[in-house]
């Protein structure tokens, strides 16, 4: 008789799944898998399972557990058989993903908008126009779902947005100064669409797009999008995807992942706006934010182009390296708050281990109950207080104005690729980009 105990891994742990043999004291065959991922994304764990069925046959002809398991070889084909229907039967999400349309853009092409849900009553919608993140609905304290990002009822709106609520920034997040960079010796223009300067990437960026949709679960919807050598002026045929995961852990995924035959600059993130009151709350000033954060990034003047200094926060109003209202000290008499009409700065996260996964920010709503850890494995965060929200009408008809929502964008520090000292977002051909931002709810 065979035996499968399966130890869920956390997410990212390891990209494989490691599997043991061993026999109990009665002689049978016990058979310990340590898996990565989430069950919710069935398609990687049936590639996974496959993989940990041919690992098996291979343990059994090795020596290492003595004279070896006799004719587990000969039981592949049963082991996977099984392995992958304890897989498609035990990882099914007792949720429904919803697809509906989201109007019809203005080339005539109808835009869908996807809704994952989980079983502690969280939702979140996302669209393949931009994939823009449309809405989080988070419970509160007396159990009332709350949408805690900025947007719109459909397609039309984000045609027009020129804030970028809730959206996919790419090529490349933030700033390029002189909308321009030499990377090799050849120097490459781009759109001068702020201050003489490129800001996420031009008019044309990826969020004004309508992306493919690769797979979509109960649980996640996986958007690709493949951006030609020469588009916004970058170098390279670019290929990425983007994934939002819905986890029972109340935490919204976002995964990255791409690769170019040319080296090329790549710095994505996503521009959602929170209010932990409500998208429909107002001012978001009363609410609460960590920052793990103790140097930020001085910027030269209104253009919003870093210095290179890495500043401390230390004794100065950027410094949320304890718990602190937004709005405490933003109208301060402060040079940088005043160059940039408020917080509007990128800050260098304090990273135990390059690369990981770390927390960057925590914020909180005492009005609501509800609190935002958000995780990134990207060495910089752009914390923007929505000092320039543009006067609009949003879901439901709300309005909304300055301040209403803040972001906290995961990213490489702006102008990177024309700063020497800085880490350059350079994505070399035939490598794989792959960055995950994390924005996880406590309630």
């Amino acid at each position: 008789p065979l035996f499968f105990l399966m130890i869920r891994r956390p997410p990212r742990s390891t990209l494989f799944p490691y599997t043991t043999l061993f026999r109990s004291l009665n002689g049978r065959l016990i058979i310990v898998m340590w898996m990565s991922g989430h069950p919710g994304n069935r398609r990687q764990w049936k590639a996974e399972m496959m993989t940990a069925a041919t690992h098996l046959a291979c343990v059994a002809r090795s020596q290492s557990m003595g004279n070896g398991i006799p004719g587990l070889q000969k039981r592949k084909k049963r082991i996977m058989k099984m392995v992958l229907f304890y897989t498609l039967h035990t990882t099914k999400r007792r949720r429904n993903m919803k697809k509906q349309g989201f109007g019809t853009t203005k080339d005539g092409k109808e835009a869908l908008l996807y809704t994952l849900s989980n079983k502690n009553g969280m939702e979140i919608s996302v669209t393949d126009y931009g994939a823009h993140l449309v809405s989080v609905l988070v419970p509160d304290k007396d159990g009332k779902k709350r949408d805690v990002v900025l947007g719109f009822d459909s397609v039309t709106g984000y045609e027009t947005d020129g804030s970028h609520f809730g959206a996919t920034i790419g090529r490349n997040g933030n700033r390029i100064a002189g909308a321009a960079f030499e990377l090799h010796g050849k120097t490459y223009h781009l759109a001068k669409n702020e201050n003489n300067n490129n800001l996420h990437s031009g008019p044309d960026g990826y969020d004004y797009r309508l992306w493919n949709v690769e797979e979509a679960d109960d649980s996640a919807v996986t958007f690709v999008l493949m951006s030609p050598d020469g588009d916004q002026g970058f170098p390279g045929n670019f290929e990425v995807s983007v994934t939002y995961t819905l986890t029972d852990e109340n935490a919204v995924e976002i995964h990255y992942e791409g690769s170019c035959d040319q080296d090329t600059v790549v710095n994505m993130t996503n521009h959602s706006y929170f209010n932990l009151a409500g998208h429909d709350a107002g001012s978001i000033e009363n609410q609460t934010l960590v920052l793990k954060a103790e140097q930020f990034s001085p910027v030269i003047d209104s253009a919003s182009i870093p210095t290179g200094e890495h500043a401390p926060v230390q004794g100065t109003p950027m410094d949320f390296t304890s718990e602190k209202a937004i709005g405490a000290e933003i109208e301060a008499d402060f040079e940088q708050l005043k160059l940039t009409g408020g917080y509007d700065h990128n800050f260098i996260l304090d990273k135990a281990v390059e690369g990981s996964i770390e927390l960057m920010a925590v914020a909180s709503c005492k009005e609501s109950g509800i609190t935002m850890e958000a995780f990134t494995d990207l060495p910089c965060v752009q914390f923007y207080a929505g000092n320039f929200i543009a006067p609009v009408t949003g879901k439901n008809g709300v309005f909304y104005d300055k301040r209403n929502g803040f972001c906290l964008e995961s990213q490489y520090v702006p102008n990177a690729i024309n700063q020497e000292g800085e880490e350059k977002p350079i994505l070399e051909a035939g490598d794989t980009y792959d960055t995950t931002t994390v924005y996880k709810f406590i309630f």
